[in-house]
């Protein structure tokens, strides 16, 4: 086993290696152009670590984490444009530096080219590691409606935000976990363990995006703090707050996430003030602990050496202590 930091300039190094310089530019700079944008690489260093948990060596595992990298940022290059987004890691957006027209097509050149890494891989391993991938892949697309279709309505419910934010994001790392498991041909129970692993570590991840959003450090977060509240997202802090809060403050929250205001300092602090008061920050917290609680007992399941499951626990830990 390496250290994380070592995964991600594995896979760096694999990246920088795959050439996609072909003609007509316009399809394939914007290709290159969002996957070499950089961020954690989380995704694919899960696939490469749990190839490595199970036996194998991560050199076996790079086709697979280069997948999960191209279908992750093409799903980010549709999200940009769906969301009109100006701007990605700090970077224009595909859409915004080429077109829309572009952003779309390259997209679907990306989804393409995802499915050609598994190629590489014998023909038992290439079967279940396409069949995974396209039941992850349609389930990032739900989510993602699901997602869509929360911002029109006032009765989105708690259950229903989880189901959702499990198909956006978090189906996405069980799988990227579970191609390592794939490829290194452990057992089907050890396979659906690290998956189960890997959903519940997704969802701790994406609540905690939530938390951050709104009491994060700007100077460590990386993006505006409260852009979740400008925009008017229900995410589990604003449905628990709405669960938990008195009449008045139930009216002003409906209020405030109803309104565009050209300053929104304002808005934000009053929100915040209302997930403060209602508990919806420690309660959001405390389902943080739960999912990676969760997502722990399965280790204890799993048919690997002690040291490999406290590799796993720790990652697990550093990804609920970030700040970014």
């Amino acid at each position: 086993m390496h250290a994380i930091v070592q995964y991600q300039e594995f896979f760096v190094n694999y990246l920088k290696a795959q050439s996609i310089d072909k003609e007509p530019k316009n399809l394939y700079e914007p290709i290159q152009y969002i996957v070499g944008l950089g961020g954690k690489r989380m995704r694919p260093v899960l696939t490469l670590m749990a190839a490595e948990v199970f036996n194998a060596s991560y050199q076996e595992a790079l086709p697979a984490a280069m997948a999960v990298e191209v279908f992750h940022n093409f799903s980010l290059v549709h999200d940009d444009i769906m969301d009109d987004a100006p701007l990605r890691r700090g970077n224009q957006t595909v859409h915004e530096k080429w077109d829309i027209n572009t952003g779309i097509l390259s997209g679907d050149a990306m989804l393409i080219l995802a499915y050609q890494y598994f190629e590489q891989y014998e023909p038992i391993v290439f079967r279940d590691l396409a069949k995974l991938f396209s039941k992850t892949a349609l389930e990032v697309c739900e989510g993602q409606q699901w997602d869509v279709d929360f911002e029109t309505r006032n009765d989105v419910t708690i259950p229903e935000y989880l189901k959702m934010i499990e198909y956006k994001t978090a189906v996405l790392v069980a799988a990227a976990m579970k191609m390592g498991a794939i490829i290194a041909q452990t057992t089907p129970e050890n396979g659906n363990l690290i998956y189960e692993f890997g959903l519940n570590l997704g969802l701790a991840f994406q609540l905690q995006d939530d938390y951050l959003d709104a009491f994060g450090n700007p100077e460590t977060f990386g993006k505006q703090v409260g852009g979740d509240i400008i925009e008017n997202k229900k995410t589990y802090l604003y449905l628990k707050a709405m669960e938990l809060a008195s009449a008045s403050d139930k009216i002003a929250l409906a209020e405030l996430f109803a309104s565009q205001l050209k300053d929104n300092t304002e808005k934000i602090e009053q929100v915040k003030a209302i997930f403060i008061r209602t508990s919806a920050d420690v309660l959001t917290q405390e389902t943080i602990e739960a999912y990676t609680l969760k997502a722990f007992a399965t280790l204890d399941k799993m048919g690997i050496a002690p040291a490999k499951k406290e590799v796993l626990k720790a990652f697990g830990e550093n990804l609920m202590k970030r700040k970014a």
